[in-house]
């Protein structure tokens, strides 16, 4: 569970490493988490999330965790984002 983004639902990537002699090991792909405090004009707070760098770019672009949110389907959004997403949409209504 910590090794997944909140924002995204990105997890780890499985996969072989390979030796010069073809030897094949499993081995795990981590995602770039890091832990950062994003400020929600709406909620009136910081929301401190784990999330993987190029969901902090994408929020970035989309102007800010309340906008992010507020327009990525919640198909594509984790549980804990939806609920961040139903607080958010709660008090803009």
């Amino acid at each position: 569970m910590s090794k997944t983004c909140q924002l995204t639902g990105k997890t780890y990537l499985s996969g072989n490493n390979v030796s010069h002699a073809k030897n094949r090991t499993k081995r795990r792909f981590m995602p770039n988490l890091q832990s950062i405090a994003f400020v929600s004009e709406k909620l009136g707070k910081t929301l401190r999330l784990k999330v993987a760098t190029s969901a902090i770019r994408t929020v970035e672009k989309k102007g800010g965790i309340d906008n992010y949110l507020i327009n990525t389907p919640n198909t594509k959004l984790p549980p804990e984002a939806k609920k961040l997403k139903k607080q958010i949409l709660s008090i803009t209504n």
